[in-house]
C-alpha cells in the first residue's frame, strides 16, 4: 500500500481516503473456538469514535489528547483515532527495561502519525533510571512473588503518574487503550496504573476487532504481526502466554460465560478456557470498584 500524503486540517477526513482503498480486514480465527462476529461496519464505527472524541474534548474545555505509544496494536488504534479529530494530541513512548524492537515499534508508529497528521507531538521518556531510584527507596522484600507484582505494577503506575504529568502541561485528556475482552472480560489491568485514565474510546471493541478497524486504518504491518504483551513481565512473556488461552478464545468465553454458569455440556478444551476465564473475571472484578466509604 503507497504511503498516504499528508492531509491538512480542511481536507477530507482520514477515514474516507482509507475507505477508498480496498484494505483487507480478514483475519485468521481460532481453530479451536470461534469469536463473536458482530460485522461491524469500521468505517461507521471510526466516525462515530472520532466524533465522541471531539465532543467530549469540546464538553471539557481541554485541550487535546495525550495517548502513551506503547508499540502494540491497542494503542495504535486509540492514538490513531485521536489525531483523526484533528485536535492536538500528544503521543509518548515510557519505556522501563524494555527490548529494542518494541521501542522501535513505538517510534515507528508515532513516525508513521507525524508522517500523516499534522497535529502530533511527540516525545519518548525513559523512565528506566527513574524505576530503578524508586526500588532502591523500597524496603527489601524477602518474598519473592510479592516483589514480582510490586515492580510490575508499580512500572504501570510510573507511567500513569508521568501522563498526568504531561496532562498537567497540556491541559489534555489522558485517552486509555483497553479492549473489551482485556479490560472488562478479564481485567487485565493495573489498578490506578494503566486504568488511571479520563476516557476509554475502545472500551467496547473485542481484541479482534481492534486488529480489523487498525487494518481498516492502514497501521502498521509490525504492530498488526506483533503479539501483545503488557511489557511488564521479566521474561518477555506474552499476555497470550501469561493469561494461557488466546484473545479469540476470551472472546468466546465472554458471549458463553452466562451459559457456563448453568450448563456443563463443553469440550474440555472449552470448560479449560471458561475456568481461566471466570477465574480472572470473577478475581479481579475488585479493579472496577470505588473505594470503601465508611459511615460515621
Amino acid at each position: 500500500m503507497e504511503t498516504i500524503k499528508l492531509w491538512e486540517c480542511n481536507s477530507p477526513r482520514w477515514v474516507d481516503k482509507v475507505n477508498d482503498s480496498k484494505c483487507d480486514t480478514k483475519k485468521e480465527v481460532s481453530d479451536v473456538l470461534s469469536m463473536p462476529n458482530r460485522n461491524l461496519n469500521y468505517k461507521e464505527v471510526s466516525e462515530k469514535l472520532v466524533w465522541q472524541l471531539k465532543e467530549y474534548l469540546k464538553e471539557s474545555w481541554q485541550k487535546g489528547f495525550v495517548v502513551w505509544v506503547s508499540g502494540w496494536i491497542d494503542s495504535a488504534l486509540v492514538s490513531t483515532l485521536c489525531a483523526m479529530t484533528w485536535e492536538k494530541v500528544t503521543v509518548m513512548d515510557l519505556p522501563i527495561h524494555q527490548k529494542n524492537d518494541e521501542v522501535n515499534r513505538a517510534n515507528n508508529h508515532m513516525n508513521w502519525l507525524q508522517q500523516n497528521f499534522s497535529n502530533i507531538e511527540r516525545y519518548s521518556i525513559d523512565l528506566t533510571e527513574t524505576f530503578e531510584t524508586f526500588k532502591k527507596a523500597l524496603p527489601e522484600i524477602s518474598d519473592e512473588t510479592a516483589r514480582y507484582i510490586a515492580y510490575v505494577n508499580s512500572r504501570s503506575r510510573l507511567r500513569a503518574v508521568t501522563l498526568y504529568a504531561i496532562w498537567n502541561e497540556k491541559n489534555a485528556i489522558v485517552a486509555w487503550t483497553g479492549n473489551k475482552v482485556e479490560d472488562y472480560g478479564i481485567w487485565f489491568f493495573t489498578k490506578y496504573g494503566d486504568w488511571a485514565v479520563d476516557i476509554s474510546p475502545i472500551w467496547n471493541l473485542y481484541k479482534s476487532e481492534v486488529y480489523e478497524m487498525a487494518r481498516f486504518l492502514w497501521v502498521n504491518q509490525e504492530i498488526l504481526d506483533a503479539r501483545p504483551t503488557d511489557w511488564l513481565h521479566p521474561n518477555w512473556a506474552t499476555d497470550e502466554d501469561q493469561i494461557g488461552c488466546s484473545y479469540d478464545e476470551l472472546e468466546w468465553a465472554m458471549v458463553q460465560y452466562d451459559e457456563w454458569k448453568r450448563s456443563n455440556n463443553f469440550s474440555w478444551r472449552e470448560k479449560e478456557v471458561m475456568e481461566i476465564y471466570s477465574k480472572r473475571h470473577e478475581i479481579n472484578a475488585h479493579k472496577m470498584e470505588m473505594p470503601k466509604i465508611f459511615e460515621i
